[in-house]
């Protein structure tokens, strides 16, 4: 029995970043420190192996393990938003309050506008991680057309 609820709550970790089967996600600064059950969680729901920050490829979703002291999130933010559809999401996951590079959510809310992006919603995503969602402010993705 607790396998079975061990293995609902790593499904549930990509059902909380919003990620379905068949979508392409790429993944910017891994470190020996990211949880390896949401990469293996969204691994499973996709279907597909995370691409790295070589890809080329157009993506549907973006985690960005993000840390502080790692440079400046504006310049990654734009980096991270170039290869995105246009109803492409950013996932910033940053340590938890208390731990090793900690970022404060309002250097997250700061640096999203300057990036053109729009802050939507965070979430707790495991035990050492938290997630904000990133999207384009829908009246770029009009004006883009």
């Amino acid at each position: 029995m607790v396998a079975a609820t061990g293995d609902a709550d790593k499904s549930d970790l990509a059902g909380k970043l919003g990620i379905e089967p068949g979508m392409i996600v790429q993944e910017l600064g891994w470190d020996s420190d990211v949880d390896e059950e949401v990469r293996s969680a969204v691994e499973d729901r996709c279907g597909e192996d995370l691409l790295d920050e070589d890809a080329q490829e157009v993506v549907d979703v973006v985690l960005l393990w993000w840390r502080d002291g790692d440079g400046d999130l504006v310049d990654t933010l734009v980096d991270a938003r170039t290869p995105l559809t246009d109803t492409g999401v950013v996932w910033v996951l940053t340590p938890k309050t208390g731990t090793d590079g900690h970022v404060e959510p309002s250097d997250i809310a700061e640096a999203a506008p300057t990036a053109g992006l729009s802050q939507t919603s965070n979430i707790s995503l495991s035990e050492a991680w938290v997630a904000t969602r990133l999207v384009a402010p829908k009246a770029s993705a009009q004006r883009r057309r």
